[in-house]
């Protein structure tokens, strides 16, 4: 299975002005196109809804990422697992607001 990137679009590929479209992060979608190149899928994970996110669709299309899927499992994920969740499955979240918790700060709890 190829990796999978679940990528967030306010604060993440653009700068947050929602519910307009920021400017560009450059290095995050330089990051992603680089990614996807070395053969990533890609989901965008937005709560972006309606024609805010067609706007995220389309401002993505126009600026060569290339969408997987968009707030849902990729196929792959469905038929290896025998169903579809709620949840995203991805090997990776890039996430403006996302906090990593190492193994070492949760072994007290």
């Amino acid at each position: 299975m190829p990796r999978i990137i679940a990528v967030d679009f306010d604060g993440c590929l653009v700068e947050d002005a929602y519910p307009e479209i920021g400017e560009p992060i450059a290095e995050t979608v330089a990051k992603l196109k680089r990614e996807q190149c070395h053969g990533a899928k890609v989901i965008l994970w937005t709560c972006r809804a309606e024609a805010h996110l067609a706007d995220a669709v389309e401002w993505c299309k126009t600026n060569g990422i290339r969408l997987d899927a968009v707030n849902e499992n990729l196929l792959e994920v469905i038929w290896k697992y025998g169903g579809d969740t709620r949840k995203i499955f991805a090997d990776e979240y890039w996430d403006d607001r996302a906090v990593r918790m190492p193994k070492e700060d949760t072994e007290d709890t």
